[in-house]
């Protein structure tokens, strides 16, 4: 018996509840009261206990009524998120998107985008993944992940299309305590030679022996933003940062800004790229996130 209970039993038994009498559920779902007192019972004898107590002026939900409300309320919104996502695929929509975002991306913007995200596209898994380097494009290029937001890898191969996302601040920061912080004006290259760089590294081939941004032999390789962040506070070396991500640093001087004699301060940007393969363009959520990362 209980294999023939009905989704239209299930929504017929939550609009009675939740309107509070048999009249109230059977005009908020457009039915005469009796079909609804009907569906009701059958769906009672069906499933074996009482739903309602009907002793009273306006019937009431019994124990195992109230019981069985929270697991009614699960299957039908089941059902729905199964009939959206099954309309979803049918229209083209992913089954799920997976996304590389390189680590040096603002994250208060990542984190408002996938918010939204999540409004759009409630029935779409989102699997991300936040890297660096060639580690964003080695994913996108394997077919592992549908899009890649790079940045700090400053070229891409052919074989990926780019649209600009949007340009980011950058710095060159040391701890006030560095000797580095000391010196006034441009520091030249034979000076910082003479100090460890702290430099983000990642482990894809994309990136082996290659340079960006280094300045000095004299390095400590980190894969890790957060890491590095804290490496920097330490006084353990002096980097590069996004400004986004130091400006609490700036504002109480536990990090400052430093300038280099071969790079002239109006230039310290970073440009950000959406990144797919031209062969496998993403479908309408991945196209809607990247659209999403673009606005202000």
């Amino acid at each position: 018996m209980l294999d023939g209970v009905s989704l239209d039993q299930l929504r017929t038994f939550i609009a009675a509840a939740d309107a509070g009498s048999f009249s109230a559920g059977a005009r908020q779902l457009r039915r005469a009261q009796s079909v609804v007192s009907q569906t009701l019972a059958n769906l009672e004898a069906q499933v074996g206990v009482k739903l309602f107590d009907r002793s009273r002026r306006a019937p009431v939900l019994t124990r195992e009524g109230v019981a069985l409300l929270a697991e009614a309320r699960a299957v039908v919104g089941g059902m729905d998120v199964f009939k959206a996502r099954a309309k979803g695929l049918s229209d083209g929509l992913e089954p799920e998107l997976c996304a590389v975002v390189d680590v040096v991306f603002p994250l208060e913007r990542l984190t408002t985008a996938v918010a939204a995200f999540q409004e759009e596209f409630p029935a779409v898994p989102l699997r991300l993944y936040v890297e660096a380097l060639g580690a964003v494009l080695q994913p996108v290029l394997d077919g592992r992940c549908a899009l890649g937001v790079m940045g700090s890898l400053p070229t891409a191969p052919a074989e990926l299309t780019r649209e600009h996302l949007l340009n980011i601040g950058w710095a060159f920061v040391a701890s006030p305590k560095h000797p580095l912080a000391s010196i006034k004006g441009a520091i030249p290259a034979r000076v910082l030679a003479q100090h460890r760089q702290l430099v983000l590294t990642d482990r894809s081939e994309l990136s082996q022996g290659k340079e960006f941004g280094v300045f000095t032999a004299n390095t400590w390789r980190l894969a890790d933003l957060g890491a590095k962040h804290a490496f920097l506070r330490a006084g353990l070396g002096w980097g590069g940062m996004p400004v986004e991500a130091i400006k609490r640093d700036l504002a109480n001087r536990s990090l400052v800004k430093i300038r280099l004699e071969d790079v002239p301060e109006g230039h310290l940007v970073m440009a950000m790229a959406a990144v797919f393969r031209t062969d496998r363009p993403p479908g309408p959520a991945g196209r809607w996130l990247i659209e999403r990362l673009k606005s202000r």
